[in-house]
């Protein structure tokens, strides 16, 4: 899969510190591909750069995290535009999800001499927004928020550990009314997630097994507690990749959470508050490169 152009959108407060500008300089110097630079300097900057790049380049490559990824997706959606990622964040997950390189060489290497193909994945809407990973409830959400900007860039991705460790002990079991495909359910739990990638960003382990990015469904999991004994029985179920009694998990096109109080809840990395959420997959939403071969690190 070769290009005339490529357009790099790229975060410049993304987790990784490297010469990015002198990186694809480099690489793509008499390589006989025009590039462009857009550099954002706030949210919503990379969507709007995206939407702009439809149809006026052969690929946008996004350099930053998995809300700089979301935010070109959301650009993308519906579109023959394809995107690629280069990871440049703390998890990467949507990277990994792809099976795209960690190291942004070799990324912008495969991109010179077109060493990937094509691949459609599916996307959502939460209250009309895309999002591309996942929305998170409850102590997944606080999580999330507890790892600040300063925590990620001295740990990286254990910062995500370390927070998750902080909101133990605060979290309670709350409930959500869920309308799944139009059945209604009440349950009970400390964390809800909806998601459309079962990737967690640590090597290759997913959630839950048969978590597909291209399936047309979503993904709703519930845990019911998080005292020690439960989060053994988690691991033990990410590890060996079995279901387990500590989580619930449906398959679904579209669910509506309602909650009594106004909640907290992550959309991909974006912090949102609301009492009721309606979520649909979107099929076939988004034209992605990936690795010829998959890539081994």
């Amino acid at each position: 899969m070769n290009f005339k152009h490529i357009h790099f959108i790229i975060n410049p407060a993304a987790g990784k510190d490297e010469p990015i500008l002198s990186l694809i300089n480099t690489v793509f110097k008499d390589s006989g591909i025009d590039w462009d630079v857009s550099i954002t300097k706030e949210s919503g900057d990379a969507k709007k750069f995206a939407q702009k790049l439809i149809g006026q380049t052969d690929l946008v490559a996004v350099y930053g995290g998995d809300g700089s990824v979301s935010e070109v997706a959301s650009g993308l959606i519906y579109t023959n535009t394809p995107m690629a990622i280069i990871a440049g964040g703390t998890a990467n997950i949507m990277a990994k999800e792809l099976g795209m390189p960690l190291n942004t060489l070799e990324t912008l290497q495969l991109l010179r001499e077109g060493l990937v193909k094509s691949k459609v994945i599916d996307m959502g809407l939460v209250n009309n927004t895309p999002f591309i990973l996942r929305i998170n409830f409850g102590i997944l959400a606080d999580m999330v928020t507890s790892a600040d900007r300063e925590m990620k860039k001295s740990l990286g991705q254990l910062a995500y550990g370390v927070s998750s460790i902080q909101t133990l002990t605060k979290a309670e079991p709350a409930l959500y009314i869920l309308e799944i495909d139009g059945k209604r359910e009440e349950v009970s739990g400390v964390a809800l997630c909806v998601t459309n990638s079962g990737v967690i960003g640590i090597n290759d382990f997913s959630i839950l097994p048969d978590i597909s990015i291209n399936d047309g469904l979503l993904d709703i999991i519930l845990l019911n507690d998080a005292d020690v004994f439960s989060l053994m029985k988690i691991a033990g179920t990410t590890l060996f990749q079995k279901e387990s009694d500590i989580l619930r998990h449906w398959k679904c096109k579209e669910v509506t959470i309602s909650t009594k109080e106004p909640v907290s809840i992550i959309c991909d990395d974006c912090e949102k508050t609301d009492s009721k959420i309606s979520i649909k997959v979107v099929p076939s939403a988004l034209l992605v490169v990936v690795p010829e071969i998959k890539i081994t690190d």
